[in-house]
């Protein structure tokens, strides 16, 4: 844990002229005060004060002063700004006036999720896999989705012309503490994925957050936009934030069952079933755009039936081969604009319930699975996630325990701005209506 006084001899060591006070608005867009050096040695208590109608996007609501604590050991040097008079960052909680956490901040309901889950004898690690798009921009510096490139999976330049940039991006986010395991070229035209190693659920959301500013930064120096957005071009594959979590009691994975068939304990089982339960109800966070079903109804590699394998399938969890103290069950179908504090927290939320209710998943999806029609998938009682936000909204207002999980008043913001944002989708017209429609009719 590292001290005040550390940073602020850190500041001075490292010629540090600014430091970004960060934090995660209500609906997982990342906020931004930034305080010169000398301001930061006066800072009352390591706090800072800010309007705090900011948390709540454009729904400006509650218009009282709130203050951002900056958690200390968040504190990194930005190695893509100026070397001299040197940029920082600290990713902060919020709190109202009287000290107390703000009930809808995202960082505060995943550390309160935690919480929960250490009294309950459990801890979690998470390994995430991010993947997003290089496009050019134009003369402007305006963001197209033109990318030159026909690279597949993992292909290699002259084929990825991306190359270079994913090279710095590395190497930027390791000079920041990353530790990386790999990085590669995937199955879309101008798509990457890197990988990092896995953490803690709140590190892991943090370095998240952390990624997605050093990739944008870093793509910029190459004249490139990196998008997160899930799906950025139709007739191709989107963008998913897979996430790998295994739980721990007393040092054990406790998913691993060595004398099980294959290798999976009955906590691994009921935990996917919890998820499983509760999979719906997750999606309008998981899943938070008007675009994020056009990438789940896509069928290119997204899952949309809620059921499970141990095999290389498109479902909505996947156990990799993987066992012994590596087991671990992966979400698939969360996208990287979903905010990573919440979908972690629901994800453990749910499956800790699964666990407490000894949730069955129901039988591994069979090899065959998507030869299935619709309605045979029906017969055999398989579901599916919502096609649209708007559905997706309503599995949230229709389930208790995510609302429990996230908390009223969040639930009662989010669902406003949510459903507002499909009324403003719904009134657009789009091109694909106008040259289906308008010669017809």
């Amino acid at each position: 844990m590292k001290t005040r006084d550390e940073i602020l001899r850190l500041v001075e060591d490292e010629d540090v002229e600014f430091i970004r006070l960060q934090f995660m608005d209500l609906f997982g867009t990342l906020k931004n005060v930034a305080v010169t050096s000398t301001q930061l040695q006066y800072m009352k208590d390591n706090k800072y004060l800010i309007d705090g109608s900011c948390m709540y996007g454009d729904l400006r609501r509650g218009e009282e002063d709130m203050y951002l604590c900056p958690d200390l050991d968040t504190f990194v040097i930005l190695p893509w700004r100026p070397q001299q008079g040197k940029v920082a960052r600290m990713l902060c909680d919020v709190c109202r006036a009287d000290g107390t956490p703000l009930s809808v901040s995202p960082r505060h309901i995943l550390r309160r999720t935690i919480e929960k889950a250490e009294a309950e004898g459990y801890s979690f690690r998470v390994d995430p896999e991010c993947e997003f798009f290089l496009f050019h921009e134009d003369e402007n510096g305006t963001p197209t989705t033109v990318t030159h490139e026909r690279a597949g999976y993992m292909d290699i330049s002259p084929l990825d012309l991306g190359e270079n940039a994913r090279r710095d991006m590395v190497m930027t986010l390791e000079e920041m503490g990353f530790e990386i395991e790999s990085s590669y070229h995937e199955k879309a035209p101008g798509q990457h994925e890197i990988v990092f190693r896995y953490a803690g659920p709140m590190e892991t959301a943090d370095r998240i957050v952390t990624f997605k500013t050093a990739v944008r930064s870093i793509a910029k120096r190459f004249g490139l936009y990196a998008t997160f957005m899930p799906k950025p071009k139709a007739g191709t594959a989107g963008s998913g934030m897979h996430l790998n979590l295994s739980a721990f009691r007393d040092g054990k994975n406790i998913f691993q069952d060595p004398e099980s068939p294959d290798g999976l304990s009955r906590e691994a089982k009921w935990f996917m079933g919890g998820i499983m339960a509760h999979a719906k109800g997750m999606c309008a966070v998981t899943n938070p755009l008007v675009n994020s079903y056009k990438r789940l109804t896509s069928g290119c590699d997204a899952p949309r039936d809620i059921i499970w394998t141990t095999r290389r399938l498109n479902t909505l969890l996947r156990v990799p081969f993987l066992r012994g103290e590596q087991t671990r069950v992966e979400l698939r179908f969360p996208d990287p604009c979903a905010d990573p504090y919440l979908t972690l927290a629901l994800a453990i939320s749910a499956g800790l319930d699964g666990i407490a209710k000894k949730t069955e998943p129901g039988p591994e999806a069979s090899l065959h699975f998507e030869e299935r029609t619709e309605a045979e998938k029906a017969i055999s009682g398989v579901d599916h996630l919502p096609d649209t936000l708007r559905e997706a909204v309503s599995e949230l207002e229709a389930d208790p325990f995510v609302k429990t999980v996230l908390g009223q008043e969040f639930v009662e913001v989010y669902v406003q701005a949510k459903k507002a944002e499909w009324n403003e989708y719904m009134s657009q017209v789009s091109e694909w209506e106008v040259e289906k429609y308008l010669y017809r009719t």
